[in-house]
């Protein structure tokens, strides 16, 4: 079975702190990041809003999308995420549990 790579965005609040990662398993990551299970930068800032991602063919095309985003300037950031998710919701709401 293929596994799927995402880059994903997630946020503290409206244009608040953000935090770029990438996975193999979104939601897995996405409860990990909610529920503080790893310290770090989205535990210690409270960012736990998922507000934008994408999926990448391979590992190696996922960690080559994440340096790049990270490399963005801020309002680059800021005019992605709000492309698609003009509000910020966190877009993990819609799942099933």
């Amino acid at each position: 079975m293929e596994k799927t790579f995402h880059v994903y965005i997630l946020a503290s609040h409206r244009h608040g702190t953000i935090y770029i990662g990438v996975t193999s398993d979104l939601e897995k990551r996405l409860w990990e990041h909610k529920n503080n299970v790893v310290p770090g930068f989205t535990a210690k800032y409270g960012i736990h809003r998922l507000v934008y991602f994408e999926e990448c063919g391979s590992a190696e095309a996922a960690i080559t999308r994440e340096k790049a985003l990270k490399r963005w300037l801020r309002a680059w950031k800021i005019a992605l995420i709000e492309k698609s998710n003009p509000d910020w919701r966190d877009l993990s709401l819609d799942w099933d549990e």
